[in-house]
């Protein structure tokens, strides 16, 4: 009972962050990248079946399967993920009064840029199918 609870409640955050990365496919403001990331990550800890449904969506096809077989994006992903994270956590550090909150913050900010910079390998856009098809093969 526990698990088939557990399974359905990834399979609705799944849908919900899908449904979140659809939009930010329509609205430039709302990115799709860590969006879609989050509904993978739900999916395949809910169902093999909803996972291999996700997997084959055009959605994924066209915004996650390069990065996850290449770990690489093109600036201006990085340029916006990072634009829309920043944003939304600095508005966390004004909203929150308390000190050690946003000190917290702060680290993931700094944390964020650390690792897009050092651990995603930044690609120029003609070379991104190039990149995923050499690591296909």
């Amino acid at each position: 009972m526990k698990n088939k609870f557990r399974n359905s409640v990834y399979i609705v955050l799944g849908f919900i962050f899908l449904s979140l990365g659809a939009v930010g496919v329509i609205l430039p403001v709302l990115p799709t990248t860590p969006f879609l990331l989050l509904a993978s990550y739900f999916f395949s800890r809910g169902s093999v079946r909803f996972n291999n449904w996700f997997l084959s969506t055009k959605l994924y096809k066209n915004h996650l399967e390069d990065f996850v077989a290449t770990r690489s994006m093109t600036m201006a992903t990085k340029v916006k993920l990072l634009s829309f994270a920043s944003s939304v956590l600095l508005v966390s550090a004004y909203i929150v009064k308390l000190f050690w909150v946003r000190v917290f913050i702060g680290f993931i900010i700094v944390f964020k840029y650390y690792y897009f910079t050092f651990h995603i390998k930044t690609i120029k856009p003609e070379t991104k199918r190039e990149v995923a098809i050499e690591s296909k093969n």
